[in-house]
């Protein structure tokens, strides 16, 4: 809590000792690692919707500050998104949630598949079927079922 926490972004971030962002925090609240309305945890989420969210689809981090040495570019990650759609309506904010999985569930293809990336112009990328944003997707389909 203390190492992860980056006083001067106001936001958890990758790894100790940097200042970058990355996705994979999303995982705080689900995991009950911190409250979803901590105010640290709010000013994280703001911090993510900010840096990594374009247009309610998640990028993991920010390529450019931290390379990862493979060649192009990235999509959005799908299971990424949906962490941040259950993220968001955690932390309360149930209308952004809603949106964002709404917009999200466009992106399967005719079978209800997702692929592991989503590209700028909407493409298919990476592992297909991606077996974890399937299941995350289709448990989140059930629990709003009445």
């Amino acid at each position: 809590m203390s190492r992860g926490w980056h006083e001067g972004r106001g936001a958890f971030v990758q790894h100790y000792d940097t200042d970058v962002l990355d996705a994979s925090v999303l995982l705080m609240p689900l995991t009950k690692f911190v409250s979803p309305t901590d105010p640290r945890w709010l000013s994280t989420l703001e911090a993510i919707s900010t840096e990594l969210v374009s247009d309610s689809l998640v990028y993991r981090y920010n390529v450019e500050a931290t390379p990862d040495g493979l060649d192009g570019g990235e999509g959005t990650f799908s299971i990424c998104t949906f962490w941040y759609v259950e993220a968001l309506a955690r932390a309360g904010h149930i209308d952004e949630a809603r949106l964002a999985f709404e917009k999200m569930l466009t992106y399967a293809n005719h079978l209800g598949l997702y692929s592991e990336q989503i590209g700028a112009t909407g493409e298919l990328l990476g592992n297909f079927p991606q077996a974890f944003t399937h299941s995350r997707a289709d448990q989140r389909g059930r629990e709003s079922r009445p």
